[in-house]
């Protein structure tokens, strides 16, 4: 991955540890979609995280379900819910994501 191409096929990780290029400019559309993608799925990992530990909780009635496929796709449909929850407009942690890396490439222009 080069540094004058900081935004397809990353992950929000690689992304916000990525030291902020001038070549990146915040004002392209195409750039500023590729950005709220990569923090909309920075969002719906970590729903999905924070749903699996709910969900973890719950016990299963024996009788109406349980098992070991339920144990196999309760992962699953929590990454879904994840996933769901961050394209409907989340609880804001994908805007702080762009937010805080628009921040930090506006910040690397002005020098």
């Amino acid at each position: 991955m080069t540094s004058t191409s900081p935004l397809p096929g990353m992950d929000a990780q690689t992304l916000i540890a990525t030291r902020p290029t001038k070549s990146f400019d915040v004002k392209n559309p195409k750039n500023l979609e590729a950005l709220k993608k990569v923090g909309q799925d920075f969002e719906a990992q970590f729903l999905s995280q924070m749903l699996g530990h709910m969900f973890d909780g719950i016990k299963t009635n024996k009788l109406f379900g349980g098992g070991q496929g339920e144990d196999m796709y309760k992962s699953l449909m929590v990454e879904e819910y994840g996933k769901s929850i961050a394209k409907a407009g989340g609880i804001g942690v994908a805007d702080q994501v762009v937010r805080s890396v628009m921040l930090q490439f506006q910040e690397a222009n002005q020098k």
